[in-house]
């Protein structure tokens, strides 16, 4: 009885540890398919739910890129005094969506033909970009834009940035998920600055 009982525990035990084990090599494999990527498309409300609506992509992250100063606050980055333009961290996994959906999803939520402005904000603060980490995201960008030039579908020059992604701040905390956490005064702003109607001007119905 003892030694059947010691077996079961010893069983049990190496279970246990096989499990605790595998857990931090699922762990790491699962967060070596993870990503992230940087764009600039006016108001970072509207990019954060853009992107998290797209299947595969875990979050959207409001912040400040391209700018001069460390740690920008709202305040600063909206009167225009930092340089920074209202960005978004998108955070996705590899493995259900590439790099060059996010080119996708990115390019129908922009108005890429008119410089330092997005829809009913104005000012280079607004601006919109693709900031790259690597030359292979650098070449898809470039790639991208120009697939819509030889498209021929706008008579002006694309604007939109394409530059070396710096240094990402995260916007205050009152600006994350605003589009969930105010849903009526979100859609109020959204209406009123004309986004979905200029989108659909440029690209047709989503």
């Amino acid at each position: 009885m003892r030694k059947q009982a010691a077996r079961s525990f010893l069983t049990v035990a190496i279970l246990l540890i096989g499990a605790w084990t595998l857990q931090p090599t699922s762990q790491a494999a699962a967060e070596a398919t993870l990503g992230k990527a940087y764009f600039a498309g006016g108001c970072f409300w509207c990019m954060e739910e853009a992107f998290e609506k797209v299947e595969g992509v875990l979050s959207a992250t409001s912040g400040y890129m391209g700018g001069t100063v460390v740690n920008p606050s709202y305040d600063d980055v909206s009167a225009g005094r930092t340089g920074h333009a209202e960005s978004v961290e998108v955070v996705y996994d590899q493995a259900r969506v590439s790099y060059q959906k996010l080119l996708d999803a990115f390019w129908r939520n922009v108005d890429p033909i008119t410089a330092n402005a997005q829809f009913c904000d104005h000012g280079t603060q607004y601006r919109s970009a693709i900031f790259y980490q690597t030359e292979d995201e650098k070449r898809l960008a470039d790639t991208s834009k120009q697939a819509i030039e030889q498209s021929k579908r706008f008579k002006e020059a694309i604007v939109t940035q394409i530059v070396m992604a710096p240094q990402f701040y995260s916007a205050e905390e009152y600006h994350q998920d605003f589009y969930k956490k105010n849903p009526v005064r979100y859609k109020f702003y959204k209406y009123n600055c004309g986004r979905a109607q200029r989108l659909e001007e440029l690209w047709g119905k989503p």
